[in-house]
């Protein structure tokens, strides 16, 4: 069972996709993730991105948080279905499901110019390290981070660290038993106005 840890919709249970290919991440590795982000003031009023969003767990766990935006997006027809329904047990005004790939939505750019201020990154074992770093490098030239943006990548530890594009730099990182988060924000030096 996934559930809603804190916030709002603290306690509300969530839906996961039927099959293999989604795996939520687990109940303590979010608290975790998300006692973090709030500590450096990452959720209130804050935009945010959830790239692979499987049964959306991370971003409504956001949403919950009090992010203003959350964009969840996810390519398998079935996890959105199930996103959407999840949405729902949320309600949060503010979240917007795109079913599409990440990488073409990634191409397409923000919405109406909108930086993210957080990007949530969990993508599927089947993703490999060269279309992870695709992604990474298409949030930076598509210009979708804010200029104090934080993006959070979740692989197993044994995926090695993501390859970080110009524009984007290691800030941090930390293991829960076999899952590994990564923290990359711009380097002073490429905040644009």
């Amino acid at each position: 069972m996934t559930r809603i840890i804190s916030g709002s919709a603290g306690g509300r249970r969530l839906q996961t996709p039927p099959g293999s290919s989604t795996r939520p991440t687990s109940d303590r590795v979010r608290e975790a993730l998300f006692s973090r982000l709030e500590h450096q003031g990452m959720l209130d009023g804050t935009n945010v991105l959830d790239l692979y969003a499987g049964s959306g767990a991370l971003g409504l766990e956001a949403a919950s948080r009090g992010a203003s935006l959350v964009l969840l997006v996810e390519s398998h027809k079935a996890a959105a279905k199930v996103i959407r329904a999840n949405v729902a047990t949320v309600g949060h005004p503010a979240v917007r499901v795109v079913a599409d790939t990440v990488e073409r939505s990634v191409a397409a750019g923000p919405p109406a110019d909108v930086r993210m201020d957080l990007v949530l990154i969990d993508p599927p074992y089947d993703v490999t390290e060269d279309a992870l770093a695709s992604v990474l490098s298409g949030l930076v030239e598509h210009r979708w981070l804010a200029p104090d943006a934080l993006v959070v990548v979740e692989r197993s530890t044994r995926s090695p660290q993501p390859t970080w594009p110009e524009g984007l730099e290691l800030s941090g990182e930390k293991r829960y038993g076999e899952t590994a988060v990564w923290f990359a924000e711009p380097p002073p030096s490429d905040v644009v106005a």
